[in-house]
């Protein structure tokens, strides 16, 4: 069982990350995917993985995350970048493209990266931003980690100006039907977390259905810890020992054992990152 989707920097500022990553392999997981946010998150990101690959191998990407632009480097008011902020980002566009070069051995893709809706980033900022990691994933052969909220047309209009070629995972995928059927087509592959463990998210099981019967090998397993709590966790930081509350939460609503699950879920999580799943 692998978590294809958590924050272990985040983690450990909430959480003791050791004793959280032996419960992790206590509770099934062979495998993690911890995306990062700016340069120095995937800095530490990659130092984890060195110093915890005894317990659980670590698989690291490399990204700038919208949502992490700080008022310093976009200005809210007028919706537009400064010459000095423009040039920052620039900067760490620069770091993204390097690293990605002369990549550390647990990187396995490029993000967290992405459009989001929801936030005061400007969108035209913040579209520049993606297709710079989608030119940096091409020219590595790397697939995105793409984040999205309230933005799924402008992703998909991405990908379409960018003649964006390569394959990618759709982080905490909430879409419709159509909309999951638009990317499958485009190679990618939808990550399924908490939201389907609440009663609640009838629209998102409603498409998880349908990809169960028609697209299982476009499915990965997440939690986005320490973030989107499984149901009957909320108020404590998530951790990846509940990704069972996900597995659990398909099978008994969909009637696929658990077993059958993970093994999907896994061979997906290889075929994409291209892992050979004998290195477990």
């Amino acid at each position: 069982m692998i978590d294809s989707h958590c924050h272990l920097d985040l983690l450990a500022s909430k959480k003791d990350l050791n004793t959280a990553l032996e419960r992790a392999k206590a509770a099934g997981l062979t495998r993690l995917m911890a995306p990062s946010i700016n340069p120095h998150s995937w800095q530490t990101l990659q130092a984890l993985s060195s110093e915890y690959q005894h317990l659980l191998p670590i698989d690291t990407a490399l990204g700038l995350h919208p949502y992490f632009l700080s008022s310093n480097e976009c200005d809210l008011k007028n919706g537009i970048a400064s010459l000095s902020q423009e040039q920052l980002l620039k900067g760490q566009l620069s770091q993204l493209e390097n690293a990605a070069a002369m990549r550390h051995s647990s990187v396995k893709a490029i993000g967290e990266t992405g459009i989001d809706g929801h936030i005061k980033v400007p969108l035209k900022l913040q579209q520049q931003l993606f297709n710079a990691h989608l030119n940096v994933a091409e020219r590595c052969t790397l697939p995105v980690i793409v984040h999205h909220r309230k933005s799924h047309h402008l992703l998909l209009e991405a990908f379409k100006q960018a003649r964006y070629l390569g394959e990618g995972v759709i982080h905490a995928f909430s879409g419709s039907v159509e909309v999951a059927k638009r990317y499958i087509e485009r190679g990618f592959y939808l990550g399924i977390g908490g939201t389907i463990t609440y009663e609640r998210a009838k629209k998102t099981r409603e498409t998880l259905g349908y990809l169960l019967e028609h697209h299982f090998d476009n499915i990965l397993l997440e939690t986005d810890s320490p973030d989107m709590p499984m149901c009957g966790r909320q108020g404590e930081p998530n951790e990846p020992c509940y990704l069972n509350d996900v597995v659990e939460a398909i099978s008994s609503t969909f009637s696929v054992a658990p077993s059958e699950v993970i093994a999907t879920t896994t061979a997906n999580y290889f075929r994409l990152f291209g892992i050979e799943q004998s290195h477990v």
